[in-house]
């Protein structure tokens, strides 16, 4: 037993010594890329919260392409240590590749979409965006579809092509909004008077904006009216409380300031 081992050891030892020196460089090419990997996606992580201060999605969306690029490396590699003809391969993945494309064009166009819409940051958790006839607050992304929740709470889950084929409104990116509120005073009130009414509500908002100023116009004269509009920029998360407190200010204000709310007046003649 142990001759025939002996033998066998003699004709096939340059055999087992270049499969082991194989098995052995494959092993420290596989390490290599773990340590790589992960020391990448730690680097992709700090960046991305120190220097690039990108959004959550997109960093974790950096961190999967580095990992299953790595991965996909070392894998090719492996491959050629062991004799493995990766440019064939590599091309009829090419072809198996095009045909899935093209089967998938939909799902991959709004993965396209959704990596595109990432990296650009057109939008980011918890702000308001409108779309088409959709408008909610983002409550999740990835890489085929974008969450929203309506202002009455309907559960809306959008394919990112739909967001990205079309203008977009982000009303919370800018951290402030402008309101208007319009209102009408008879033609024979002093429109001097309703102005020096609306400045004075608009002294008493602590939430208005100092800048941009805010701006009392006479914005049209109507037959039996004058229209007066009042416009104030204000932090978009208040945009809606100094929009409803607003409206009914300037509703008591108006009466008390001995103004008065125009109404149609029918005349009949006999």
């Amino acid at each position: 037993m142990g001759q025939k081992l002996i033998e066998l050891w003699e004709f096939h030892s340059d055999t087992v010594l270049s499969f082991a020196v194989n098995i052995g460089t494959a092993i420290a090419i596989l390490l290599t890329g773990i340590i790589l990997s992960r020391g990448l996606q730690k680097l992709v992580r700090r960046a991305a919260a120190k220097g690039l201060r990108s959004d959550e999605a997109v960093t974790t969306l950096l961190r999967t392409v580095v990992r299953y690029g790595i991965i996909i490396i070392c894998a090719i590699m492996i491959l050629n240590v062991f004799g493995v003809n990766t440019a064939s391969l590599l091309a009829v993945l090419g072809v198996a590749g095009v045909a899935i494309g093209l089967a998938l064009k939909d799902i991959l166009s709004n993965i396209v979409s959704g990596i595109i819409l990432l990296f650009l940051g057109s939008y980011r958790k918890e702000e308001f965006i409108e779309f088409g006839d959709f408008s909610g607050t983002v409550k999740d992304m990835n890489l085929f579809t974008t969450i929203l929740e309506t202002p009455d709470g309907i559960y809306v889950s959008a394919p990112n092509s739909s967001i990205w084929n079309g203008p977009l409104r982000n009303y919370t990116r800018n951290g402030k909004r402008r309101l208007e509120l319009s209102f009408g005073i008879a033609r024979t009130d002093s429109f001097d008077t309703a102005f020096q009414t609306m400045q004075n509500i608009i002294n008493a908002e602590p939430r208005i904006l100092k800048d941009p100023a805010p701006g009392i116009i006479l914005q049209s004269i109507e037959d039996n009216s004058l229209k007066i509009a009042v416009r104030a920029w204000v932090p978009v998360q208040d945009y809606w409380s100094v929009y409803w407190d607003m409206s009914k200010t300037i509703q008591n204000q108006i009466e008390a300031s001995g103004l008065h709310i125009p109404c149609r007046e029918v005349h009949i003649v006999q």
